[in-house]
């Protein structure tokens, strides 16, 4: 089984226009609603891939009951903690000629609702997968992932990773299955500008040094590069398309890959399947669909 964990869901209200005016009165050409938070984004198209899994987190007030309710409608299974007070954020995506992203707090965790999300956790056993990705709401401790990881530890459980830096790099002595920074999350890691793809391997590398398997770098148009825990450097190219919405493309590709690597247990083919759900995602208003990242598939050199 496969488990994604989101701290902090959202409503994502998208507003499309032809020109934002900052201070001034704009009118929309087209508005819609999206259901996500990182995790959540994982466990969409792991479900539209046929693949289990369950979706954790918390929820709270009258949108976390609409998020509930139009996951389940989707058929992705949900086992999240409703939290007594609150409601589950609302961000705000401004499309234009450019994207605009308002994202909101959320509700406050209460150590009650946590200790109920930690029992869930522990029902976790050898052979199951485990992802934890996006931030941490400010009211909890940064190294939540660490104690989770802690937990955990020594059952035989795949974690994979997708956070920014020191929630990142807590985890790597857990030894995590996968790690999925983006360039610039790689470069806030190191501190510098990665200028060429080497220097940009020798940082995945380090990353491995500190504990992770595997380490997959979302180069956005430029598609990803892979060091597999056998060392091997994997590219792969993205394909050509129009950015429609660039919200989930990273989330689509752990999707892929996980898909890729559990048909084919061959990271070279789990990385193609990562590049083409991404992209998906981004070709689209939605979260990529299986006949969409099967198309764009077919055609990846």
């Amino acid at each position: 089984m496969v488990y994604t964990l989101t701290f902090n869901p959202a409503l994502d209200y998208a507003v499309e226009l032809d020109a934002f005016s900052e201070g001034g009165l704009n009118r929309s050409n087209n508005e819609y609603i999206s259901y996500g938070g990182k995790g959540i984004n994982v466990s969409v198209v792991l479900t539209n891939l046929k693949i289990e899994n369950t979706a954790l987190g918390f929820l709270a007030g009258f949108t976390g009951r609409e998020l509930d309710k139009s996951l389940k409608e989707q058929g992705i299974k949900t086992d999240f903690v409703y939290l007594k007070s609150g409601f589950t954020r609302i961000n705000v995506k401004i499309k234009s000629q450019s994207e605009t992203e308002i994202n909101a707090n959320g509700p406050q965790i209460d150590k009650a609702s946590l200790d109920k999300l930690f029992r869930k956790l522990n029902s976790i056993k050898s052979g199951d997968y485990l992802i934890l990705s996006g931030s941490i709401p400010k009211n909890l401790s940064q190294n939540i992932y660490k104690e989770i990881l802690e937990m955990l530890a020594d059952r035989g459980v795949e974690f994979v990773v997708d956070a920014e830096k020191g929630l990142l790099l807590d985890t790597l002595r857990f030894k995590p299955f996968l790690v999925k920074p983006n360039l610039f999350e790689l470069q806030q890691i190191t501190g510098k500008r990665l200028e060429n793809e080497t220097e940009i391997i020798d940082a995945a590398k380090a990353l491995q040094k500190q504990g992770s398997k595997n380490v997959l770098v979302s180069l956005g148009e430029k598609g990803a590069l892979l060091i597999s825990e056998k060392q091997e450097v994997f590219r792969q190219k993205a394909p050509d398309g129009r950015l429609v919405n660039s919200v989930g493309a990273g989330d689509s590709m752990i999707s892929g890959f996980l898909k890729g690597y559990f048909e084919t247990k061959d990271y070279e083919k789990a990385l193609k399947f990562g590049v083409a759900a991404g992209s998906a995602t981004a070709f689209s208003r939605s979260l990529a669909k299986k006949e969409e990242i099967y198309g764009i598939l077919e055609k990846l050199d």
